[in-house]
């Protein structure tokens, strides 16, 4: 298996496939690198290298109790990035994925970076406060919080249905797909995602998207249940210098899984643009 090993000792996992023009891909919570594999075969097979890491805590990188924050997320992003020698780089980052990437550039600039899609991604706040109407109430996150504390496996399950809009009327349930994610979850160990949820929920990322000045895609289904788009992209795409929003009408938080097709082609569409 291929890792790096950080400052702190923890051995980050990743996989780095093909060549070309690099492309790296954050994960949302609680998942892994494996989240984004119909992205990494496709675009592994258009003549682009493909990397893609789980982040500490998650998947197959090492559990450390210290550390589940976004500014340790991001400088282990950027020490994956410099041992690899990344350069021209696009960075594709879904929901807390895009907090992560957000944060990087924030604390690492746009160097080594050409383009940036962010996916139902987090930014710039999801929390409700005054200033932020749109946002989730506090008690949302509480009860993720206390789902993932006292009975992570069975949450884990039952949150696939609202995550990838399974819980519609008329919507076709995958279970591969719902088994999929409850795998990816459960390699990952409880203490970093428990640490995560204020991660996603609670950070504010206005000050990291003004940082980002290359070319940047969002896309965001307007039936996001996860990352409701009125606090999320419609605003953060304000925010960044450069910004273009795609709203995929009627899909949830887990589009590029459910939608790959359509996903992969508008993702493809903007980095030869």
């Amino acid at each position: 298996m291929a890792t790096i090993t950080t400052k702190d000792g923890t051995e980050i996992f990743y996989k780095d496939w093909g060549s070309g023009q690099p492309i790296l891909f954050s994960h949302g919570w609680p998942l892994s690198g494996d989240a984004w594999e119909a992205q990494m075969l496709f675009f592994g097979q258009n003549g682009y290298r493909v990397i893609a890491h789980d982040r500490r805590g998650h998947g197959r990188s090492s559990q450390p109790w210290d550390g589940n924050n976004m500014d340790q997320y991001a400088d282990d992003l950027a020490g994956l990035i410099e041992k690899l020698d990344l350069k021209d780089l696009i960075m594709i980052g879904h929901s807390t994925g895009g907090g992560e990437v957000a944060h990087y550039i924030g604390r690492h600039g746009t160097r080594r970076v050409a383009k940036v899609v962010l996916v139902g991604a987090v930014p710039p706040l999801m929390l409700k406060t005054d200033a932020n109407p749109e946002g989730t109430p506090i008690e949302a996150f509480d009860g993720i919080r206390k789902g993932t504390a006292e009975d992570r496996s069975n949450f884990f399950l039952n949150l696939t249905m609202p995550f990838y809009g399974f819980n519609r009327d008329g919507a076709t349930v995958n279970a591969g797909l719902r088994e999929s994610f409850w795998l990816q979850g459960m390699m990952g160990g409880i203490k970093g995602h428990h640490d995560c949820i204020h991660e996603f929920s609670e950070v504010d990322y206005t000050e990291d998207l003004k940082k980002i000045d290359v070319p940047t895609l969002f896309i965001h289904g307007d039936d996001d249940q996860i990352v409701p788009i009125a606090a999320a992209a419609e605003k953060a795409v304000k925010i960044v210098k450069i910004g273009t929003l795609n709203v995929y009408k009627g899909s949830g938080h887990g589009l590029a899984q459910v939608e790959p097709d359509r996903f992969n082609a508008d993702v493809l569409d903007f980095i030869k643009s």
